[in-house]
């Protein structure tokens, strides 16, 4: 966004002459110069220590985003992996606010995310490699919000939502905060009535018994629920209390089959609400020092019964209950120009899931999972215009079935010659451990031909990536990079050759590598026509010399694209319009290929009202329903195909009344790893 300063000089010059036995003369001389426009452009990015800081709320003031979770797919780097944040150039990307780790299953954070409002973000920082202080490994995208002052009295928003797709779904939610004196308080809450529908295709031509059998079979799935998040923080002086959670109600679902083997309906329905909770308590000292910890809970108990027609077949009892602490204590020293810190932390969790298929036991129990890490880091600028921060953390992992110790250095750097020009390196080490659920020894049934198998052998993986970014003109980035998965885990169907069952399990393929260039160009003509295209060109190899019975080693150059646009009538205007155009080229995923996608959407805000108190913003996502894949296997007997119709394709509408404008009063300035397999 271009700012206008428009200064008018006007000179005065008093001039007064004495001169011996004469009379003072006085001249004033009044001059008017022309007026001198000065343009200058806001930085999108800046970087130090191998961080990017990004101006996300001028990227996206002109779209029709109404909340945090849609502003961040417009971020530098951002790509969208079906529906989830993906970071290109990283294995996986971490979410935390405000500097701290949130400790939520992924679902969990971007349904807090969506009902937090835009107006409260103030900045957003991406680390491809985060300091060690953080307590997270690898990638991580900081969410900034505003800090309320006594200045600003009451802050907040109420929404209201209605989204069409194939069923229609709404919902509304508040945000408020609040500061007094040496308190500040921090209210969000969202409650949704959501139902989702998706359609599978499948052809399966299964070679079992020294023949083959063409399995055919058309699912349609639905669900249904009500969703309550809660998010309240409240701090006084450095101490920090926050509760975050998740209740889902009159939660259910359905699956009906018809193909080569009959007709098969799949019930779901639970006993009571699903339930996160999360509560977590953080001091920051004076001299450094931070200590916290936080405690979580979730459970859900869940039935499912099988239906050939009206005939039972057979009935599943699968209950997760999970409770996990978590304590982490950090110190921070400045020593002249270096900033050393270090600290350690300890987290457990017991899992006391279980499974009954009908009268016989599935498994039963409780495992236990220990975590402790201790690290140090080092921090230092020059003035040269060289920043960096390095860390070393060494980790002890240790649940029923394994143990082993990790050693993670992590490195991100930073230099800019001139303010124009920004280079950035960062390396890291990340350990991926599965989900609970995928540990044990459990089988859930799709229908009677399909199967989801746990697995106990499963390993926790080691991903290397490397990072070169440039930052040009602070808004143009390029970046470089690399990446190594060793013993990288994937979940992909297998024809079973012992019986005519396919399989779906978790297994450890030998490795995963990556290698590419994103590119990101933002561009205007104007305050009419904002835009900024991506483009993410990199080549994948997965490979696996024991995937069940078979091996493979699949390889493809893939390329990603995106194009945001957005238009205004002028640059006052109350409404804004946008159109965004998205494109993956054929993919791979294992021992399948995955077709190409590509999607359209498109959205109108439109802000009225008393200092354009109240917004209401159209989106329509995914215009022409093309954002669903294709997977196809054909490799050492497997023939299968499976043609996704997920219902991406909807109509949004939202209203936002602002109270305070999230403005301060004074002036007119802005100042997973759960059973759900996150």
């Amino acid at each position: 966004m271009k700012r206008f300063f428009i200064l008018t000089f006007t000179t005065t010059a008093a001039l007064t002459s004495m001169a011996q036995n004469e009379v003072p003369d006085t001249l004033v001389t009044t001059q008017h110069l022309h007026e001198v426009v000065v343009k200058g452009e806001k930085p999108q990015i800046k970087g130090h220590d191998g961080i990017m800081v990004v101006d996300l709320p001028n990227i996206v003031k002109d779209k029709p985003v109404t909340n945090i979770l849609e502003a961040l797919g417009y971020l530098p780097g951002v790509i969208d992996n079906n529906g989830m944040i993906g970071l290109a150039g990283a294995n996986s990307v971490t979410i935390i606010l405000n500097g701290e780790l949130t400790n939520m299953p992924l679902q969990n954070l971007y349904q807090l995310l969506y009902t937090t409002p835009i107006d409260r973000l103030k900045t957003v920082e991406v680390m491809y490699t985060a300091p060690a202080k953080y307590h997270v490994n690898g990638a991580v995208i900081n969410v900034v919000l505003k800090t309320p002052t006594p200045l600003d009295g009451l802050q907040g928003q109420v929404r209201a939502g209605y989204n069409q797709s194939h069923y229609g779904s709404y919902g509304g939610g508040i945000a408020a905060t609040y500061a007094v004196k040496d308190w500040t308080f921090d209210l969000n809450y969202g409650l949704a009535r959501s139902k989702s529908w998706n359609h599978e295709e499948t052809f399966s031509n299964h070679l079992f018994d020294n023949r083959r059998t063409m399995i055919e079979d058309n699912m349609h799935r639905i669900s249904e629920c009500w969703s309550n998040t809660i998010y309240a923080a409240v701090s006084y002086k450095n101490f920090r209390l926050t509760y975050n959670g998740q209740i889902k109600s009159s939660a259910k679902g359905s699956s009906l089959s018809d193909g080569t083997l009959g007709n098969f309906t799949n019930n779901y329905t639970y006993d009571g609400p699903i339930n996160y909770h999360n509560i977590a308590l953080r001091y920051s000292s004076p001299i450094g020092l931070t200590v916290g910890g936080d405690y979580t809970r979730y459970s859900e108990s869940r039935n499912q019964s099988l239906f050939q027609k009206n005939d039972y077949l057979l009935g599943e009892l699968n209950k997760h209950d999970i409770n996990r602490w978590h304590i982490y204590l950090d110190q921070q020293h400045q020593l002249g120009t270096w900033q050393l810190n270090y600290g350690i932390e300890y987290q457990r969790a017991d899992d006391s899931s279980s499974q009954k298929i009908d009268e016989s036991e599935g498994f039963s129990g409780t495992t236990s999972e220990n975590v402790a890490d201790a690290y140090i880091g080092l921090q230092r600028s020059f003035d040269c215009g060289l920043s960096f921060n390095l860390s070393a953390k060494g980790e002890y992992y240790h649940n029923t079935y394994q143990h082993n110790w990790n050693f993670i250095p992590q490195l991100g750097a930073t230099y800019y010659p001139t303010p124009k020009s920004i280079f950035q390196l960062n390396m890291s080490t990340i350990r991926v451990y599965p989900s609970y659920w995928e540990l044990r020894n459990g089988t859930s049934h799709i229908n009677p031909y399909s199967k989801v198998l746990g697995n106990p052998a499963l390993q926790p993986y080691l991903n290397y990536s490397g990072q070169f970014s440039y930052i040009f003109s602070q808004k143009y980035v390029a970046t470089l990079y690399v990446q190594y998965a060793d013993k990288a885990t994937v979940q992909l169907p297998y024809q079973s050759p012992n019986e005519l069952s396919l399989i779906f399990q978790t297994i450890n393929m030998n490795y995963t590598k990556i290698a590419g260039l994103n590119l990101n160009v933002p561009f205007n003509a104007g305050f009419i026509w904002n835009a900024t295209a991506t483009a993410n060109i990199f080549n994948q190899r997965q490979k696996a010399d024991r995937f069940h019975d078979i091996s493979f080693d699949n390889k493809k150059w893939i390329f990603y694209g995106e194009l945001n646009n957005s238009f205004r009538f002028s640059q006052n205007s109350p409404v804004s319009l946008s159109v965004d155009l998205t494109y993956l080229s054929p993919s791979i995923q294992g021992i399948a290929d995955l077709s190409s996608l590509w999607k359209v959407d498109a959205g109108v805000k439109w802000r009225f009202g008393k200092k354009r108190s109240c917004e209401l913003d159209l989106q329509a996502n995914d215009i022409f329903n093309r954002w669903s894949p294709t997977m196809t296997i054909n490799h050492a007997g497997q023939d299968y195909r499976m043609k996704v119709h997920d219902m991406t394709r909807n109509l949004k509408l939202t209203f936002i009344w602002r109270f305070n404008g999230f403005k301060p009063k004074a002036t007119e300035i802005d100042t997973s790893r759960f059973g759900t397999g996150n």
